[in-house]
């Protein structure tokens, strides 16, 4: 592991991470820092806390509608393949408790 000094919204952070993972930890400070240093400015939202959570929640409903860019699952978004998934294992836990009954 190594520390990487990083600023967010005008703070300094000591971060740690892997050996070759610098540029993509760097690009995520910077994207958290453009996503905060935005509501800070807006003024709509004060309090560097509800600025962190409020850009947390915009940065996660992005990820949760990204698409896959082609393959079988490129119609879906991230949230609806967990979700797909999820009920797959319903199904398949419903449908192997009975098998568990038989040993």
């Amino acid at each position: 592991m190594i520390q990487l000094d990083v600023t967010i919204m005008g703070n300094p952070y000591r971060l740690a991470c892997k050996e070759g993972e610098e540029r993509t930890l760097k690009e995520a400070v910077a994207y958290l820092d453009g996503k905060m240093c935005a509501l800070r400015d807006s003024g709509k939202v004060k309090g560097n806390d509800r600025i962190a959570v409020m850009a947390a929640l915009s940065v996660a409903a992005e990820f949760l509608s990204v698409k896959a860019p082609q393959g079988p699952l490129s119609d879906l978004s991230i949230l609806e393949v967990k979700q797909k998934i999820e009920a797959m294992n319903t199904v398949l836990d419903s449908a192997l408790t009975p098998q568990e009954n038989l040993f």
